[in-house]
């Protein structure tokens, strides 16, 4: 049996009809941008997560840099950002012309360690960017302390998070602020890019939508040197659709990790770890391992589908060579970027397929850890 890492067909199948009379539904109105679509998608999000606002932009790592303009934040400022996290939280901050401060995870969540936080604030320092890094939410009450006593902004990336909680609150009503992103093969995914921002700041929304837009609020009446970052209308009628499901398939996607959790216990694999405060929605479902590579290679050869989030951290990256980062630096990152592997999860994954999954990982493990 084979088992890929990821397989979005059978979700789409499953909602077919669905999809196919949204997409009529928007080539009937002969309206593409910015139309009735994406105002009652950003409506439903904003109710899903809590928050009075969601605007919709044209994909995640937009999301986090419009955020960042918006709040007025570009060159001479710094913003913390994880040191473990994919580059398109870095990339934000840069794009905004500012300087991404990178900070250490804790190892057993992989997410912002808020006891690191305080030690790289500096006078420049304008926000905290905290990353909910595979599904499950950063502790958010301690980064908004730290952040309430040096008068910083939270912004969230919560790219991987959709539906995730805190304390019984969901991601991206958290901070001042969140971006999402909509990408195929997250939680809440588009049949294309997509992303959007939730925020209860009345006056960052108003701005964002502008900001969006060309920098105008009117047709052809630009108050800013914008962008165009603006959900498709298409897009926005097919996460409609997805949305009132996106419970159902966390939920699936819960029960998955509970049963590699039970399964693998004892395989001397480094399982993910759940703090008591966290309700995850297991974008993936990442174990550890210093024979990952080998591991990795035996379960491709067994039919098994695995993926590296990430074989690189951001501090190493060629794209980085000028911030004159060096190995070593970030010690946990680098680690954790040596180690980590990715199981198939996703909603339709079979429990077949799940123990085929667990049970060669067992057999494999025992052959590259004897």
């Amino acid at each position: 049996m084979k088992v890929p890492f990821l397989d979005l067909k059978p979700m789409h199948l499953a909602l077919q009809s669905e999809l196919e009379a949204a997409f009529n539904r928007v080539l009937a109105t002969g309206n593409y941008i910015l139309g009735a679509e994406v105002e009652a998608f950003e409506a439903e999000f904003a109710t899903y997560c809590g928050t009075r606002h969601c605007v919709g932009v044209g994909n995640g790592l937009d999301a986090l840099h419009l955020i960042l303009r918006g709040y007025g934040i570009g060159a001479g400022d710094e913003v913390i950002v994880p040191s473990n996290t994919y580059i398109a939280t870095w990339l934000a901050v840069s794009q905004a012309g500012a300087k991404p401060v990178p900070v250490e995870p804790l190892a057993a969540t992989y997410n912002l360690d808020p006891a690191r936080l305080a030690a790289a604030i500096t006078p420049r320092t304008r926000a905290i960017i905290a990353v909910h890094l595979y599904g499950q939410s950063a502790d958010m009450d301690a980064i908004n302390a730290v952040a309430r006593q040096h008068d910083l902004k939270v912004i969230e990336d919560a790219a991987q998070a959709h539906g995730a909680r805190y304390k019984g609150r969901r991601a991206g009503n958290l901070g001042d602020a969140a971006g999402f992103s909509f990408y195929p093969g997250k939680n809440l995914g588009a049949l294309g890019d997509g992303g959007a921002i939730t925020t209860n700041d009345a006056q960052l929304a108003d701005q964002l939508r502008a900001w969006r837009n060309y920098g105008s609020r009117a047709k052809y009446h630009n108050e800013f040197k914008g962008f165009n970052s603006r959900l498709d209308e298409l897009q926005a009628a097919l996460l409609r659709v997805k949305l009132p499901h996106l419970d159902a398939w966390n939920a699936a996607r819960q029960q998955l990790a509970q049963g590699y959790l039970d399964g693998l216990a004892g395989s001397g694999l480094i399982l993910p770890e759940v703090p008591a405060w966290a309700s995850p929605v297991w974008h993936l479902f990442v174990v550890r391992t210093g024979q990952r590579d080998a591991l990795q290679q035996h379960l491709a050869q067994a039919g098994v589908g695995t993926l590296v989030h990430y074989p690189i951290p951001p501090h190493l990256q060629p794209a980085y060579a000028d911030a004159g980062f060096q190995s070593g630096d970030f010690p946990i990152a680098e680690q954790l970027h040596r180690e980590v592997l990715s199981l198939p999860m996703y909603p339709q994954l079979a429990p077949t397929a799940l123990q085929r999954v667990i049970a060669m990982v067992l057999i494999i493990s025992n052959e590259v850890n004897p």
